[in-house]
């Protein structure tokens, strides 16, 4: 299975289910998918055969967002909306863990010695399951419950704030102007059991 290049032979035969997902999408004011499957031989004889093609015909406001999927799994075991939605997208979520990892300083393994890379992918994959369980469980229900961990930090945590330690509380002051100061609060609330 294998996203597949938009091209206009291949947005001709999904011209139908465009035309119903733009209704539908008119009527409701919503985005509206229709899902569909054909056989698909590519002219420039790259292809030995025809293959099993899966196409979204998506209208979102506006716009059209067709998308298409080769594959060999069978049309009895995953039908195209399933095949499409459980599947397909699946694997691009799990793509963007992988890459919500590198972005978490991951990447970098250009230490000296093989400990000292292993530390920093230690220290990585430590800060990504906090990260996921923040995401999980501080930020469920809200604008944040999906964004990526550079999203999170970036929005939610690398913020000023003054830091207070007297004898027996910590005290965590962040600014008046910060925008998502009730949205820290709901996540705090959140985590404090």
């Amino acid at each position: 299975m294998f996203g597949f290049a938009r091209n206009d032979r291949l947005r001709r035969r999904i011209d139908p289910q465009m035309r119903e997902a733009a209704r539908l999408q008119k009527q409701s004011g919503q985005p509206a998918r229709v899902f569909t499957e054909f056989n698909y031989q590519t002219t420039t004889g790259s292809w030995s055969r025809a293959r099993r093609v899966v196409a979204k015909a998506e209208q979102l406001e506006g716009k059209e967002n067709p998308r298409y999927v080769v594959t060999n799994l069978g049309a009895q075991q995953w039908p195209a909306q399933k095949l499409y939605e459980d599947l397909y997208c699946e694997r691009g979520e799990m793509e963007n863990r992988i890459k919500e990892q590198l972005s978490l300083f991951a990447g970098r393994v250009s230490a000296q010695t093989m400990q000292a890379n292993q530390l920093r992918l230690d220290f990585s994959a430590a800060a990504y399951v906090l990260m996921h369980g923040l995401r999980r469980l501080g930020l469920k229900g809200t604008e944040l419950a999906r964004a990526q961990a550079t999203t999170i930090r970036l929005r939610l945590l690398k913020i000023g704030a003054q830091i207070r330690i007297p004898a027996r509380k910590v005290w965590l002051s962040l600014a008046s102007s910060y925008p998502l100061q009730p949205l820290f609060a709901q996540v705090w609330a959140a985590l404090r059991c």
